[in-house]
This record gives C-alpha cells, sequence and structure tokens, in this order.
C-alpha cells in the first residue's frame, strides 16, 4: 500500500493548492484592510487551507483524527462567520458603511 498518494493525488500536490489558498488568504487580509467582508473571506479561505492540510495528512498517515479535527474547526468557522456578518450588518445600519476606518468609533 503506497500512502505518498491519496486516492490518486500526491500528497504534494494536497500541499500546494493549500499553501496557494493560505497564501491567497494572506495576501487578502494584508493588501485589503479597508473592507470587512473580504477580511472576513480571507480568514474563511485561510481556515478552509489548514483544513485541506488536516484531512491529507489524515489519510496520509491512516488516522480519523484530524478529519475529525477539522469537521470542528468547520464547525467553529460557521460560528464566526455568522457573528462575524452580524457584527457587520449592525455596524452597516449604524454608520452606513463597512470600511474599517470607522470601526473604532464603536463603543459596547
Amino acid at each position: 500500500m503506497n500512502y505518498n498518494v491519496v486516492g490518486d493525488i500526491s500528497i504534494i500536490n494536497y500541499i500546494t493548492v493549500s499553501g496557494a489558498l493560505f497564501m491567497i488568504g494572506a495576501y487578502g487580509i494584508l493588501t485589503n484592510r479597508q473592507n470587512m467582508i473580504s477580511i472576513l473571506m480571507s480568514i474563511e479561505l485561510m481556515l478552509l487551507a489548514v483544513n485541506i492540510n488536516f484531512v491529507a495528512f489524515s489519510s496520509y498517515i491512516g488516522d480519523l483524527s484530524g478529519q475529525i479535527f477539522t469537521i470542528f474547526i468547520l464547525t467553529v468557522a460557521a460560528a464566526e462567520a455568522a457573528i462575524g456578518l452580524a457584527i457587520i450588518m449592525q455596524f452597516f445600519r449604524d454608520k452606513g458603511t463597512i470600511e474599517i476606518g470607522n470601526a473604532n468609533e464603536m463603543k459596547g
């Protein structure tokens, strides 16, 4: 049994795709600091890149713990997206914009 191959795709291909997705997410955060929604999408993209690594290495070593951990990460990411979007919607209702420059005016 060849463990260097997950299905018909090599583990190197999974790492390459995951690294590319992570770098796209990091680039999105670093270059687009004005829009809250694009930052939230970039964070989600980075989390999905990490999940690809967990699933690929879990299958590579023949253990299910990485896949179970991925389910927990997806659950937390879904909750984070829902709460983040709710905060952004409330901010838009109050300020009329979703630019981060106005976020320092938020008070609890």
